[in-house]
């Protein structure tokens, strides 16, 4: 039987167990540096950042999505924005992520949201397929771009 509850601060180490499962899966295991106590902060603390389901089977946890608010200008109003999602390769088929991602829809238009968006690794077909037989469209024409770490730091601490 499947379960989908909003994390609670006790769910802190199964987080983190399962964003060290999906980071090996994406093969980016070296880029985690998150902890129990960064977890913490960041879902419980006093400004929370993100909040996080988590999809368990009896009991057991068996995936998660973690996700925040984020804003469109053009719609005037927020959405949410899916960080990630997994689920533990021995507990797909089962459509628990199919689940997660209904009940953030779900969330999504309880809020008013405007729309509920994520990315995808552009090698991960499965997951590509998966979403598009859920109705989502791939946006192609737009890309990614990412500050982080020294590039970081070296443009926030440059003249102007």
């Amino acid at each position: 039987m499947l379960s989908i509850e909003a994390a609670s601060v006790a769910d802190v180490p199964t987080i983190l167990r399962l964003i060290r499962a999906l980071a090996e899966y994406e093969r980016l295991s070296h880029e985690v540096v998150a902890t129990e106590d960064s977890l913490r902060a960041a879902l419980f603390g006093e400004r929370p950042g993100a909040e996080c389901l988590i999809a368990c089977e009896d009991g057991k946890p068996v995936g998660f999505a973690l996700y925040f608010h984020n804003f469109s200008t053009f719609l005037s109003r927020r959405g949410l924005y899916l960080e990630d999602l997994f689920v533990e390769p021995a507990q797909r088929g089962k459509g628990y992520g199919k689940a997660l991602l209904q009940r953030l829809a779900q969330i999504a238009v309880e809020r008013g949201c405007g729309r509920l968006e994520w990315s995808v690794l552009d090698w991960n077909a499965p997951a590509i397929g998966f979403y598009e037989s859920l109705g989502a469209r791939l946006m192609t024409e737009w890309r990614i771009f990412r500050l982080t770490g020294e590039a970081l730091q070296t443009f926030a601490s440059a003249s102007r």
